[in-house]
């Protein structure tokens, strides 16, 4: 099935803003919805190989018990999985999503995105994982390795759904971004949705016609739009611009510049989405 919004679903608190925001993404698009488990069954947490602490006799038939263990442990995890893309189905259903599908994977979430890729329309991801309950500004390994590897739009959820009635798009005049504007001109996601486009940095001549150019590519497409060009820090300035105007959507290029921004993502991209409050479209 090509062409579809997926969504990966895991135990997180993030899972149900996940299901939420992938069956708006799913009827805005008229797009196929799936949602995806992931069983990685070599968790990146290494456990303590007590194997040379057996006696001679016992060695063997503990070692076999820790095996079985292991296996068990792979059907409960499973099994948890099952029920969980059970649930996001019947949530989706109730939402209005005609008939979503579920597909559950053994091995990790980035080689099985990797695989997917071809399929995938817009990818729905939760801000962390499952094991990152606590840390609330960390932005989950999974998930910058995701951004690294996958070459397709991922909407990154980071609270429960509301409808988005604003956008903005971090605007540089990059060819990502500049992809970007028009990706949002003609996406039925965003039809209806008044679309702010910011530039941090100096007034010039060149910023205000990248700016003039974005709004008028917006604007010819029938959106509503306005912009901005602000100097100061760029995180702060986006953050302040988002609030002022009650922006509940984020649009933003995973990458700057710099190769040494590339590497790490993007460090201004990293620093949005761990401080998001709103999700975060990421284009690549």
């Amino acid at each position: 099935m090509t062409d579809q919004v997926m969504a990966a679903i895991d135990g997180s608190q993030f899972s149900e803003g996940v299901c939420d925001y992938a069956a708006w993404a799913s009827q805005t698009l008229d797009a196929p919805l799936t949602f995806l488990h992931v069983v990685d069954n070599h968790p990146q947490t290494a456990e303590a190989d007590l194997s040379g602490n057996i006696g001679l006799g016992s060695r063997e038939h503990l070692l076999e018990e820790l095996s079985q263990l292991d296996e068990q442990r792979a059907k409960v995890a499973q099994e948890q999985g099952r029920l969980m893309l059970k649930a996001a189905k019947e949530r989706a259903m109730e939402k209005g999503v005609a008939d979503p599908a579920t597909r559950q994977r053994n091995g990790t979430l980035v080689e099985t995105l990797e695989e997917l890729e071809r399929d995938i329309r817009l990818l729905v991801v939760g801000k962390r994982g499952e094991t990152a309950h606590q840390a609330s500004e960390h932005l989950g390994s999974n998930l910058e390795r995701v951004v690294r590897t996958l070459h397709r739009p991922i909407l990154m959820v980071s609270e429960a759904f509301r409808t988005p009635t604003k956008v903005m798009l971090a605007f540089d005049g990059s060819k990502t971004t500049r992809k970007g504007v028009e990706m949002m001109a003609k996406s039925p996601l965003f039809n209806g949705i008044p679309c702010h486009v910011v530039i941090v940095g100096a007034e010039t001549g060149d910023n205000r016609s990248q700016l003039d150019w974005a709004l008028a590519t917006l604007r010819e497409a029938g959106h509503e739009a306005e912009g901005a060009i602000r100097a100061g820090e760029v995180e702060e300035t986006l953050r302040r611009y988002q609030e002022e105007h009650g922006i509940d959507m984020l649009v933003m290029g995973a990458y700057g510049h710099s190769r040494i921004r590339h590497l790490l993502v993007g460090s201004t991209t990293t620093t949005m989405l761990r401080k998001a409050s709103v999700p975060v479209l990421l284009l690549r």
